[in-house]
């Protein structure tokens, strides 16, 4: 949608993709890595600059600076759904899922950072509160860590005030229990102990895991099978012992990926990706769906990009995963990142938009690529 006025027109879109290595080997129950990728957005107008960002490779960035920056300048800042809209008309031939939906994701949430940014609020306040701190949980744990560094991991967000954790079960099956057992011990028992699978587990298998989990007094049982096997996760949810809640979610790249999860009755609980699904405007939309479903909703890792929609969410919000490498990453590139007190987070009222400065200088050594595109 074209603004009626030139100043009020987005003037340039800058990208910039980096590579940033993880502070020890990284795993799941499906994929191992050393290095995190990221993508930048900086989207200017009338002088002013508002950024957005994803968890995605330089392919990403590429098709942000071909395909959706020419479509989102030249557009009226304070228009973000329009240019929500446009951009995904500018991928129909692309396909949505994946590469495409996490450009749109960072783009997104840079125009939300400009526009609130340009009235001089916190985002939060732009799009209105309804809370004002999200609980979240350690995530980390992962299976290339040996037991101390899983109990030092887990022990010491327990001693920081967190009242759950999560760890990364599904690599070495047989090594499961112990490792959980010795999650369990470290945290003691006044926290909650999350376990996610990323679907490595077959359904039976993930069923006697639960039931040996649920002895730990495990209360989350993330992806126990992969996510697209909705039968299975139903399987799930329907047997696993009471007080365990199935979640998943966390890849769904549209909303009718999350309808149809929903509608399966699939989960306990619904996790969404801004940095993934949309962006904000993206998570508000799965925000919505879950509420007309009745369900709760924990948003998937990128804590400092989550906060705010989180505190704006109407639904029954659980709460956001403080995910490790996001979490060290955001600290070490932006600053105004908030930090957990606890077991919360809460947006600073002082610091307008998303509340984050990109350290550009910081960042130079992780970069891998980087374009503009101007009027």
């Amino acid at each position: 949608m074209r603004a009626t006025n030139f100043l009020e027109v987005v003037e340039r879109v800058g990208v910039s993709a980096y590579a940033i290595p993880t502070d020890a080997p990284e795993g799941d129950g499906t994929y191992q890595w050393d290095r995190t990728p990221l993508v930048i957005v900086e989207v200017t107008a009338a002088g002013t600059t508002g950024i957005g960002y994803t968890y995605a490779n330089a392919a990403t960035a590429h098709l942000i600076h071909d395909q959706l920056a020419p479509v989102v300048a030249d557009c009226d800042p304070f228009d973000v759904p329009a240019a929500w809209v446009a951009m995904h008309q500018a991928v129909r031939n692309l396909g949505l899922p994946g590469v495409s939906s996490m450009a749109i994701s960072a783009v997104d949430s840079a125009l939300w950072d400009l526009k609130s940014r340009s009235l001089g609020l916190p985002l939060v306040k732009l799009l209105g509160a309804t809370r004002e701190k999200v609980p979240v949980y350690g995530s980390g744990g992962f299976t290339t860590y040996s037991p101390t560094q899983l109990r030092d991991q887990l022990g010491g967000w327990a001693r920081q005030g967190f009242q759950r954790v999560k760890m990364k079960v599904g690599t070495y099956p047989d090594e499961d229990y112990a490792r959980v057992k010795a999650a369990r011990e470290a945290i003691g028992e006044g926290v909650e102990l999350f376990v996610d699978a990323n679907g490595a587990y077959a359904r039976k298998q993930a069923l006697a895991f639960a039931e040996r989990f649920a002895s730990l007094e495990v209360t989350w049982f993330e992806e126990p099978v992969p996510a697209d096997d909705l039968d299975g996760l139903r399987l799930l949810r329907d047997r696993a012992p009471a007080g365990m809640e199935i979640a998943a979610g966390e890849y769904g790249y549209a909303l009718h990926y999350f309808r149809r999860m929903l509608s399966a009755g699939a989960v306990d609980v619904l996790q969404a990706d801004a940095s993934r699904c949309g962006g904000v405007t993206g998570f508000l939309k799965v925000a919505a769906l879950c509420e007309s479903f009745g369900l709760s909703l924990s948003a998937h890792c990128a804590p400092a990009l989550h906060l705010h929609p989180c505190c704006a969410t109407t639904t029954a919000l659980r709460h956001l995963e403080y995910f490790h490498d996001h979490a060290r990453i955001e600290g070490m590139l932006f600053d105004g990142v908030a930090t957990p007190s606890n077991g919360a987070l809460r947006p600073d009222p002082g610091r307008p938009g998303l509340g984050l400065e990109f350290k550009q200088s910081d960042a130079e050594t992780f970069k891998v690529w980087a374009g503009e595109y101007t009027l």
